[in-house]
């Protein structure tokens, strides 16, 4: 019997393994194709946190950087890399946003050099910049790492089924909590409520004699130099769909598209594209993650009082599935909100705390049902 098993291999997966392994947990962990297979492992793992105007995401996103920079330095130091992240306004909208946050971000801002700023294109320069100190994590080994001490099978689960108090996965392995993962991919529950954008991420390992000693965002992300090598991504192909397009995705189109856009703010000569990673990430409807329990919609429409309770968004009253928790919606933030969500899941599971309105998945059940009515 594990303590929990978690379907999806990807950063938010392998994030809730660690700290369920970390507490003495037993856990066993399933993908179809693999640790970090799908989005994960496309990422680029940029650790940085949201240039916006103000608002919940932004909030988030600022409070799960700060968090996701302590943990990775405490717990993965040999796979953080610490850089000078500049990032760019693409637009005058954004470079209005971007300086009204530089006046009120407590973070350290840095003065980018005068050689890195020669480096950069007019356009790179045309806009608002700021420079802060950030990292770029190993996407890969990362979720490797954090998997290290879960049992992991790979397979795709067909089937769940509740009895006598735990969860049977598949008719062969029982746990007393199911974690779903799967991101924008297809899961094991159909609930008509979850509805997930799924944006294709495509990234790509380059070598090039040009040199780059910070990480650039404007157009598409660029990482530092690393021996010689970068790392170019972006989620710009937002209409394929890996289980749902009837053609293949076009690699080569992806590569130049992304070389394209990545010139946009730099000049990178004698170009050798070395590898390429793809996959599938997800986002929820109001690009806020969701965390926590599952509602079980058609016994939480035929049950008394209902009405009452969706109209004033009391949860008292849904059924909800034993034990069965989903963490998903990460957008393309997965490295930086993982650590930092899956903690807060881990408190909810095993301390019994409570999880904010604003990240639970029944939120999203509250507002599917209003319009049932």
């Amino acid at each position: 019997m594990y303590d929990l098993a978690i379907i999806g291999a990807g950063i938010n997966g392998a994030s809730v393994a660690y700290e369920f392994t970390k507490a003495g947990k037993k856990v066993i962990i399933f993908d179809m194709e693999g640790i970090a297979s799908g989005g994960s492992g496309a990422a680029g793992a940029f650790i940085a946190p949201k240039f916006s105007k103000e608002g919940e995401l932004k909030e988030l996103l600022n409070d799960a950087f700060i968090y996701s920079m302590e943990f990775y330095e405490k717990n993965f130091p040999h796979l953080l890399k610490k850089t000078t992240l500049f990032h760019s306004a693409k637009d005058k909208k954004s470079s209005q946003i971007l300086a009204k946050y530089k006046k009120q971000t407590q973070l350290k801002l840095k003065v980018a050099s005068s050689e890195f700023l020669d480096s950069l294109t007019p356009y790179a320069k045309e806009y608002e910049h700021i420079c802060i100190d950030a990292g770029i994590v190993d996407a890969r080994a990362m979720c490797s790492e954090m998997c290290k001490y879960a049992k992991f099978i790979k397979q795709k689960v067909e089937s769940l089924v509740y009895k006598d108090d735990h969860w049977l996965i598949d008719e062969k392995y029982r746990a007393k909590n199911v974690l779903l993962a799967t991101g924008a991919y297809e899961s094991v529950i159909d609930e008509p409520y979850i509805k997930l954008n799924g944006v294709w991420g495509h990234r790509i390992d380059i070598k090039t004699s040009s040199s780059n000693e910070y990480s650039i965002h404007q157009v598409v992300s660029i990482s530092c130099s690393f021996d010689g090598e970068m790392a170019i991504g972006a989620t710009h192909d937002v209409g394929y769909h890996p289980q749902k397009s009837k053609t293949p995705y076009n690699l080569e189109e992806g590569r130049v598209e992304l070389l394209k856009k990545a010139s946009k703010s730099i000049d990178l000569k004698d170009i050798e594209v070395l590898r390429d990673f793809t996959g599938l990430r997800s986002g929820s409807l109001d690009y806020m993650p969701i965390v926590g329990s599952l509602v079980i919609s058609k016994e939480t429409l035929l049950s008394k009082n209902i009405r009452y309770e969706i109209e004033s968004s009391n949860t008292k009253n849904y059924r909800y599935y034993p034990s069965l928790y989903m963490i998903n919606g990460n957008g393309g933030y997965g490295f930086v909100l993982a650590p930092y969500i899956a903690k807060i899941l881990q408190e909810h599971i095993l301390d019994a705390k409570e999880i904010g309105k604003n990240l639970r998945a029944d939120r999203f059940f509250t507002r599917w049902a209003k319009k049932s009515f």
